[in-house]
């Protein structure tokens, strides 16, 4: 198993949780954590949120110490924004490290000049990379989409490094492509031979073949998790065993599954986190492909209130 190392933080093990937006709460990230993760980051923050000191936004960012290391990933296009709410969720949370979204493809995001907007500014990029590096003493990473050309990829991931981030990771789909299409392993491949910062390969890594695959033909130091994680936190234990063995673990039993959905809402009612949309979801994630689970998940999604989505879930014990 490789050990990632970003700045002076050496992580245990190379697996790294995405941030996605409305799945990577805290009690998320306990279980991914739990299974094998090596380093875990919140859902995308705005810095304006911040700023203003908005309770949900800054409820975004809610951390325990049994999650460390820990990210936090900040969305924005400000740098003076960005570099206050840095500071502001330091004093606050005191995370490991910070991100910067340079990536999220979503209309509602672009449209306000974030996430993988900024990828056509690449002079505002490394501003703010510089002044978020400079005001931080922890690390700084930097999450990015492909442009159409590799060279152009390839100035973005120069400027990231060149700016001060500590690593880079790299999703091998552009903005147009969403999650739709394959994701372009020759890309990754590319920036991971042409940087010295630490580069972790993001797309399409989905089970133990995908992500050996991933690694051993990019070469990079790293691999992140993203929707291949959603309901299933124990991919990290399936991922982690397999790199370091080369043996398969058998898929995970109906019991199992269900008993990572309970843990996952004991820890929502834990940190006052249980939603009834959140929980209705997350039934649905955790038990997705299981036999005869289409009326189930109707049920589910008629359901009006908490204990009638945990009366349909403890009928499938």
């Amino acid at each position: 198993m490789i050990h990632l190392k970003i700045g002076k933080m050496k992580l245990d093990g190379n697996l790294v949780l995405a941030p996605m937006s409305d799945v990577t709460n805290l009690p998320f990230r306990l279980l991914c954590k739990k299974y094998g993760a090596s380093l875990v980051y919140s859902e995308m923050v705005c810095s304006g949120g911040i700023v203003r000191r908005n309770a949900e936004s800054m409820g975004r960012c809610l951390t325990s110490e049994d999650e460390r290391p820990f990210g936090i990933q900040l969305l924005g296009s400000d740098a003076a924004d960005l570099v206050n709410s840095a500071q502001i969720l330091q004093e606050r949370y005191n995370p490991d490290l910070f991100d910067i979204n340079l990536g999220c493809p979503a209309q509602s995001v672009i449209k306000n000049g974030f996430g993988s907007a900024l990828l056509k500014n690449p002079a505002m990029i490394g501003e703010i990379i510089e002044q978020l590096s400079s005001a931080l003493d922890i690390p700084l990473t930097a999450k990015i989409r492909i442009m159409n050309s590799f060279d152009e990829t390839l100035k973005i991931a120069r400027i990231i490094e060149k700016s001060g981030a500590a690593a880079i990771t790299v999703h091998g789909r552009t903005q147009k492509q969403g999650y739709s299409g394959k994701s372009s392993l020759e890309f990754i491949k590319g920036i991971k031979k042409e940087l010295s910062i630490p580069v972790i390969a993001n797309g399409d890594i989905y089970d133990e073949k995908t992500a050996l695959e991933a690694l051993e033909y990019t070469q990079c130091d790293g691999l992140m998790i993203g929707r291949a994680a959603i309901g299933n936190p124990y991919i990290f234990r399936r991922l982690s065993h397999y790199l370091s063995t080369g043996e398969l673990l058998p898929p995970q039993a109906m019991d199992e599954r269900l008993r990572d959905f309970y843990e996952y809402t004991a820890l929502c009612r834990k940190y006052d986190m249980l939603g009834l949309n959140d929980l209705k979801l997350n039934a649905q994630y955790f038990t997705k492909g299981m036999d005869n689970i289409k009326s189930v998940r109707i049920e589910i999604n008629k359901a009006n209130d908490i204990d009638s989505v945990m009366g349909i879930i403890g009928g499938l014990e």
